[in-house]
């Protein structure tokens, strides 16, 4: 089985290589669209600013790689914000696979929210054996409301959506790579799905 990773102007791809690593993966990084098309699976992690990775992404020809993937695809963090179809970071329109709009924390609170959180609500085989409530870490100043594609649910501030899935594509705003033993449960078990 090949994974890839999509390989842009972003943060915290080192460190989902070692994750995989642990697991026993050794990912391939492109940003060739061509590259990428060919693995079995397929991680979009991010830690960055919208607007200027949707400009990466499209100028690369990796917007219509993602939206054309037909295999099992995992958004991580930033990954999940530009997988919704608008951010309100610089006013950026995603890629709308989910058709969900991600805005900023309200300043009722320390922003970003960073560090460990739970969550709760938990449906689909991505979260096999993860008991409720679990904690991981979290680093964003953005969040994707709740919706119908929600699949898992967080509170900081008010309550957003953890995890998102639809058809073949799932996304996550919290980092499984940096989440202890419940995030190499959730990339053991995304390495593990079936579509």
């Amino acid at each position: 089985m090949t994974v890839g990773i999509i390989e842009y102007n972003a943060g915290n791809i080192q460190s989902v290589q070692f994750a995989l690593q642990r697991l026993g993966v050794t990912p391939v990084f492109s940003r060739n669209p061509e590259v990428l098309a060919k693995t079995d699976r397929l991680i979009f992690p991010g830690v960055g600013e919208a607007s200027s990775a949707m400009q990466f992404l499209r100028q690369a020809g990796l917007d219509t790689l993602i939206a054309s993937y037909r295999r099992p695809f995992l958004g991580i963090c930033l990954g999940l914000q530009l997988m919704c179809e608008y951010s309100e970071e610089n006013d950026t329109p995603g890629l709308g696979i989910f058709p969900v709009t991600v805005r900023r924390f309200p300043p009722r609170d320390k922003v970003p929210h960073i560090g460990w959180n739970t969550i709760g609500s938990l449906l689909g085989p991505l979260f096999r054996g993860v008991v409720e409530p679990s904690y991981v870490y979290f680093v964003h100043s953005y969040y994707a409301a709740l919706s119908e594609f929600t699949v898992a649910t967080t509170e900081y501030i008010l309550p957003f959506s953890a995890a998102l899935h639809r058809d073949n594509y799932w996304a996550v705003q919290f980092h499984p790579e940096k989440s202890g033993t419940v995030g190499e449960r959730i990339l053991r078990n995304f390495l593990e799905l079936n579509s």
